[in-house]
């Protein structure tokens, strides 16, 4: 089966993803900014994927040289790469953007945007190369150019992931290259979670909706890696949330309850 990294794979998303690639016998490259992180999540992997093919490898996308290094190191150990996922992504403290400190705007960008386009820099480059691979690139709410306030910045570097990959979907039109962006949808994890820390009454008042929209990590990955295997064209959008399940899941709402979030 096919040889894949994930960045920002220790927890999430791409913890998911990783955990799925295992099940259907994959050689995965897990990948977080510590090494304290990276042996943590391994541990749980190969507890379940007893005998898989992992390499644990720590890398900060925020720095050049080291999502070069995360290639090597798969190259090294797998001689192959076929599938890149630049997944690793950070949030924001909800907030204007007149409220927040520069540090909490820069994180955001450097991680989101500059660790999109390093990743896709590095992938692309080494797949040209070897004369194969797909990259995929992780949106997020903002992507799709809607605007939520209290999330402007991590929305506007979602808004550009969706532009980096559709831009280099027309640079590599002349190559074996695929690129593609991965749409989860709301998906429980840190990012959806960690803005409501300190508004637990406007948590009580988006639960309702929220528990309409979202899914867990471990409903949404297990499609989204099949996804990735089975797609062999350049420019496609892999999307959960397409617009008639999200109509139907408010039309079934007063008749069944979904229990997403606590």
């Amino acid at each position: 089966m096919k040889t894949i990294v994930i960045t920002g794979s220790t927890r999430g998303i791409g913890f998911g993803l990783a955990d799925a690639f295992l099940d259907m016998d994959c050689s995965l490259i897990l990948s977080g900014r510590t090494q304290t992180g990276v042996d943590a999540a391994m541990a749980v992997l190969l507890q379940k994927h007893e005998g898989a093919s992992i390499l644990g490898y720590p890398c900060d996308v925020t720095q050049a040289e080291q999502v070069l290094a995360l290639w090597d190191a798969a190259k090294d150990h797998f001689s192959n790469v076929d599938v890149w996922i630049n997944n690793a992504g950070v949030g924001q403290s909800f907030g204007d953007v007149r409220q927040l400190k520069p540090e909490q705007m820069a994180a955001p960008v450097e991680t989101n945007i500059l660790g999109t386009l390093y990743g896709s820099r590095v992938a692309l480059n080494g797949m040209i190369e070897q004369g194969y691979g797909a990259l995929y690139n992780m949106e997020g709410l903002g992507s799709n150019g809607r605007k939520q306030p209290g999330i402007t910045v991590y929305g506007a570097t979602k808004y550009a992931v969706r532009y980096i990959t559709e831009a280099l979907a027309i640079e590599t039109k002349d190559t074996p290259i695929i690129v593609g962006a991965l749409s989860p949808g709301m998906v429980v994890t840190d990012i959806l979670t960690e803005p409501y820390v300190d508004r637990p009454e406007q948590w009580e008042k988006d639960r309702r909706v929220l528990n309409i929209l979202c899914d867990r990590v471990e409903t949404v990955t297990p499609w989204m890696a099949q996804e990735i295997i089975n797609n062999e064209k350049s420019g496609v959008r892999i999307n959960w949330y397409r617009r008639g399940k999200i109509i139907r899941r408010f039309l079934r709402a007063p008749f069944r309850q979904r229990q997403v979030v606590d």
